[in-house]
């Protein structure tokens, strides 16, 4: 008998244009002779079953059911396409465990904290994994821009702790735009991150879990044509992604090698993205995305397709594995 799949894509960000667009992919890609999907659309206004004619059908939240011309549909697993918040910081995560609904990502606080730049740094550093020169900021804390470019130096990056897809990072050349920068930050979140500029080879590397095991994807190099990889490198073709990335045997062994181990430091689970820097062949870690992008043209499905996994066996894979865990 088929699985009912809830595709979940939305959110209440900023990136709830390029959720909905992963959303679609995994629907489009799902293999309909094993599951029946369902794509549901959670916003801040509403929770809704959305079907091909784009006809809506309200989420009952109770038991996350829905009812479709008199009969009532319940789902046996949920795959999150949703980045930042709800999906992507683990809230409606911890929802699926109070009523007992499995899920494609990892625990609830898992998601939160690697949603969390500040904290999942905190964790990694103490395991001696490298990582940029950092200072933290809350909203309403004085801002002594002296001492900070004396302890991260210029450039620097200016980054909201919790969102995705760039917005609101700055590269920070000189201490009049400093103020600025942090400003921009403070409108993605109350918390933000000011880190030092690494000079070096930039790759993301997919680490996910695959009939069982964890498995590292090829490796990615990051060229942007901008100042970072920003919004436009990332999503207006902006950059070279080259996968795979452009390394030695031995710099790639040890990203792959790091990659997996900040992976089980953090006790992930699913998918998962995370972007290094490497700065005298010592690949510097700098962030986990839990909710990778989900497109044809995403990083994650590239690496994937490199080592011969399809979308249909990529999304499979990751339901099965919820069903089973």
């Amino acid at each position: 008998m088929k699985k009912n799949i809830a595709i979940i894509m939305g959110g209440y960000s900023s990136e709830v244009g390029i959720s909905l667009k992963s959303g679609n992919v995994v629907y489009k890609h799902i293999d309909t002779e094993k599951y029946n999907a369902y794509k549901v659309h959670i916003l801040e206004n509403k929770w809704v079953h959305v079907d091909d004619n784009e006809e809506e059908y309200p989420i009952n939240k109770e038991d996350f059911s829905t009812e479709i011309k008199g009969q009532k549909i319940t789902f046996d697993c949920v795959f999150n396409a949703i980045h930042g918040t709800p999906g992507e910081n683990g809230i409606i995560l911890a929802y699926f465990d109070l009523i007992g609904l499995k899920h494609t990502s990892a625990p609830f606080y898992q998601m939160a904290l690697t949603f969390n730049k500040r904290d999942t740094l905190s964790v990694v550093k103490q395991y001696g994994i490298a990582t940029a020169v950092s200072i933290y900021l809350n909203k309403g804390d004085e801002i002594d821009c002296d001492a900070i470019i004396k302890k991260v130096g210029l450039p620097c990056f200016v980054k909201p702790n919790g969102a995705g897809s760039s917005f609101g990072i700055s590269k920070v050349y000189t201490k009049g735009e400093l103020i600025p920068a942090i400003e921009k930050a403070y409108e993605e979140d109350t918390e933000i991150l000011i880190e030092s500029f690494l000079d070096g080879t930039e790759v993301s590397v997919g680490v996910i879990q695959y009939k069982g095991e964890t498995k590292v994807l090829p490796i990615t190099e990051i060229v942007s044509e901008n100042d970072f990889f920003d919004y436009k490198a990332k999503y207006e073709g902006e950059s070279q992604e080259i996968t795979p990335a452009r390394l030695t045997d031995s710099q790639r062994n040890r990203v792959k090698e790091v990659a997996k181990r900040v992976y089980e430091i953090l006790n992930m689970r699913g998918f998962s993205r995370s972007e290094y820097i490497l700065v005298n062949d010592e690949p510097h870690f700098i962030e986990m995305n839990t909710v990778p992008g989900l497109t044809e043209a995403s990083i994650l499905p590239q690496q994937a397709n490199h080592a011969g996994i399809s979308l249909t066996e990529l999304f499979g894979n990751a339901i099965e594995m919820a069903l089973n865990n």
